[in-house]
């Protein structure tokens, strides 16, 4: 039972709802349906409220889709109180944000047509099966979020016109031609250059330290040479899983007898449907498929409703309850059947009733397998939590070690290595096992070994036992332990130092055109080599940096390098280099993308500061 709810988060009809709890959060906008009153609301936008209702619900909505973006990580996050108002506050954010973007809208008079919608619905993924939109799921989909076709409708109206404003903002940016050309030629510019290098390993052998200077780097840098509370810990471990044993074909068949209703297909129906504007067309379109006409060619032909006027009408397989009232309402019970005219909500319809799928009750030889494995989990959990009790009180009747719970559990404790808070051993690398051994209440006196843990539960199927067996609290090495370290860091900070001193006084007389430091130094520089600008390199940044060469004299100038050494570097020449068309217009595209972002940022921060927004009782976020 507890395998499958942690694998049930991977079940597609949960990701689908998940999928669309998350689309109606994006859409659900701020709509003026739910008002509250006096000062019960959360905010009001120009005069427009957001409601209680409203925040709680994309509050609610935007902890579902962290929930599905963290995972795992999710419930350590939701314990910290400074997480979820932050999650509070960027619902409101949004909410208050859609609201500034609709008026505006509204104010610019952007429309969004029918078919527009109808078009962005049959593109939904979640609203398809085998890439086609299937209307059956969609009704589905949308009852289990507490949706109407209508109210999903205007919310994807609203967003619409949101992503029309999007665009408008971005179509007004681009690129001049002479900027993308000068843009390019930085870009892919190349450049030749040849190095020096003052190794530093070399001068550090050349420092000398002193017993003050040792003194005075430990006493300064105490943090560096902290050694973390350590601890051993003796551990008993109870798996769910490994208390599976296969069960009888008795328990098996009990179980199926007292469950039969996990394990039966609802009856279904399959209709058809033509929906038209008005009563005449209805009535002839009736006549003519009561004189033989093909349902799917007039559906094709005269429905209004394209969804499923592209499947000939075709609605797909609906259980009752999915099944719309006005369809209900024709009381269609044969296969073939025609309804008359139904008056509906969104015009007039004829209902044919293709198919019918009575119950079904798949028998235990179908399903035996999955019975079995239902058992055998009940069976192993059953189990495991009577020997939780058993192994909790052994542990706290006898607290002065494990032996007693290990007789109970079966098992010998395991005892850990030494390990601190940074480096758990993957064993006990549960945030419910780590509270209990780093919060202090299973040491004595002094940090002296203590007390048996209670039991404590992981993911519902595993549980430990634990107990401190030793445990060295935090300190600082002794100086005498690390100044050979300290020797050493002093020394390649010494050599650093005197090394950017001789290769600045050394650059100033390149540039002077004398070379007397510089070969003094011992120093030559190696093969010429070309950088690019886009090349991951330590020199890129200061190479690029320096002043091109004017004719045969070089440029110098002095950086690190990846292993720490200081380089002179002498840049011989500036390449002019070519981008393809291609890169060209990739590179173009992306400064247009990034200038529509900042001007549609910007956009919103203006309609934030041009607007009267006021924070009512239902949030404490001013």
């Amino acid at each position: 039972m507890m395998d499958n709810l942690r694998s049930a988060s991977n079940h597609v009809v949960l990701k689908i709802i998940l999928g669309i709890i998350i689309i109606s959060f994006v859409l659900t906008g701020v709509s003026n349906y739910l008002i509250g009153g006096n000062h019960d609301y959360a905010a009001k936008i120009n005069g427009e409220t957001i409601s209680r209702a409203q925040f709680e619900n994309a509050y609610n909505n935007e902890r579902a889709r962290q929930q599905q973006q963290l995972g795992d990580q999710y419930a350590q996050l939701a314990g910290n109180e400074q997480f979820m108002q932050q999650l509070r506050q960027q619902a409101l954010s949004q909410l208050v944000d859609q609201t500034l973007l609709q008026q505006y809208v509204h104010s610019l008079h952007l429309a969004v047509t029918d078919e527009q919608i109808k078009q962005a619905i049959f593109a939904v993924p979640q609203f398809q099966t085998n890439g086609h939109f299937d209307n059956a799921l969609y009704n589905s989909v949308l009852s289990s979020v507490n949706y109407t076709p209508d109210s999903y409708a205007a919310s994807l109206r609203k967003s619409l016109a949101n992503q029309q404003l999007a665009q408008a903002v971005g179509n007004t940016d681009f690129v001049l031609t002479s900027e993308a050309n000068r843009i390019a030629d930085l870009v892919s510019q190349q450049r030749q250059i040849r190095q020096a290098t003052l190794n530093i390993d070399s001068l550090a052998a050349q420092q000398k330290v002193t017993d003050d200077e040792i003194k005075g780097y430990y006493d300064a840098h105490q943090d560096a040479f902290k050694l973390p509370e350590q601890f051993k810990v003796s551990y008993i471990k109870l798996d769910a899983k490994a208390m599976q044993k296969a069960p009888t074909e008795q328990a098996i068949q009990e179980w199926y007898d007292s469950h039969k209703a996990d394990y039966t297909q609802q009856a279904r129906q399959r209709y058809s449907v033509i929906q038209v504007k008005t009563q005449q067309q209805a009535d002839d379109l009736l006549k003519q498929l009561q004189q033989g006409a093909n349902f799917a060619e007039i559906a094709r032909q005269h429905s209004e409703d394209s969804v499923s006027a592209k499947q000939g009408g075709d609605l797909g397989w609906m259980e009752h309850d999915s099944v719309p009232d006005e369809i209900t309402s024709a009381k269609l019970t044969e296969k073939g059947t025609l309804s008359g005219v139904i008056k509906s909500s969104v015009g007039y319809l004829i209902v044919r009733l293709d198919d019918v799928q009575p119950e079904q009750q798949q028998s235990l030889a179908t399903v035996h397998q999955a019975v079995a494995d239902k058992v055998q989990q009940e069976a192993a959990i059953s189990q495991f939590y009577a020997l939780q009790q058993k192994v909790n009180d052994a542990a706290s009747n006898d607290n002065d070690s494990l032996a007693a719970a290990e007789q109970v559990a079966g098992t010998k404790a395991v005892e850990t290595s030494w390990f601190s808070q940074q480096s758990v051993p993957d064993a006990l690398n549960f945030d419910q096992v780590k509270e209990v051994i780093f919060n202090g209440s299973l040491l004595g006196e002094q940090g002296t070994p203590g007390s048996n843990s209670s039991i404590i539960t992981v993911d519902g199927d595993r549980a430990f036992v634990v107990r401190i067996s030793a445990h060295e609290p935090a300190k600082v090495k002794p100086q005498s332990e690390v100044t050979a370290d300290i020797t050493a860091d002093i020394k390649h900070d010494k050599a650093v130092a005197a090394a950017k001193a001789q290769a600045e006084s050394i650059v100033t007389e390149l540039r002077q055109g004398k070379q007397t430091r510089f070969a003094q130094a011992g120093l030559q520089f190696g093969a010429a080599q070309t950088l690019q600008r886009n090349q991951q390199s330590s020199l890129s940044e200061t190479v690029f940096g320096l002043t091109p060469p004017q004719g045969t004299t070089p440029s110098y100038g002095f950086t690190q390098d990846n292993n720490g050494n200081v380089v002179i570097i002498a840049l011989d020449k500036v390449i002019t280099g070519e981008m393809p068309a291609a890169q060209k217009a990739q590179m173009v595209k992306g400064i247009a993308d990034n200038n529509a972002q900042l001007a549609f940022t910007a956009l919103l921060e203006q309609l934030r500061q041009e607007a009267k927004i006021k924070y009512g009782d239902a949030v404490q976020l001013q």
